[in-house]
């Protein structure tokens, strides 16, 4: 008896200490199902970077080192937003940000506004990051407000 009360401690133990350690890694058929699921028309880079571009914008095309602001929204695939960013802009380097937005955020002209479809090996890797599950594919709603 005793030994079937220590089992099923262990097993009530194993079973309570699951919280979310193994989260799959999303892959580009991931994002591919996304884009499909939202009727996207999307363009894939070299680097595995997927990007729309709703309004390209007119003003100035940044580099990779400009320094820019860019008013935003960050979700996951599944739509529950982790970052819910800012509707007037931050402003920042592109090379202080993930490397998907220094990519991304390239493509558009300042006014320029679309959504970029961020891999993991672009975003936070494979370990957690604030909230963020390793492995995560991040949805970015961004406009580039200005090229400074």
């Amino acid at each position: 008896m005793r030994s079937f009360f220590s089992i099923l401690l262990l097993t009530l133990f194993i079973s309570c200490n699951k919280e979310n350690t193994s989260i799959p890694v999303q892959t580009e058929e991931d994002i591919i199902q996304y884009i499909e699921d939202n009727n996207l028309d999307a363009t894939r880079s070299d680097s595995g970077l997927y990007y729309v571009i709703e309004n390209q914008g007119t003003g100035d095309k940044p580099t990779s080192t400009s320094n820019v602001t860019v008013a935003y929204k960050g979700y996951f695939l599944d739509g529950s937003v982790f970052d819910p960013g800012s509707s007037e802009g931050i402003t920042f380097n592109l090379q202080q940000v993930i490397a998907g937005w220094t990519e991304g955020i390239t493509y558009f002209n300042e006014g320029g506004e679309g959504i970029l479809l961020v891999p993991s090996n672009l975003g936070y890797g494979s370990q957690n990051y604030y909230g963020i599950p390793g492995g995560s594919v991040l949805v970015f709603d961004i406009k580039l407000l200005k090229v400074n």
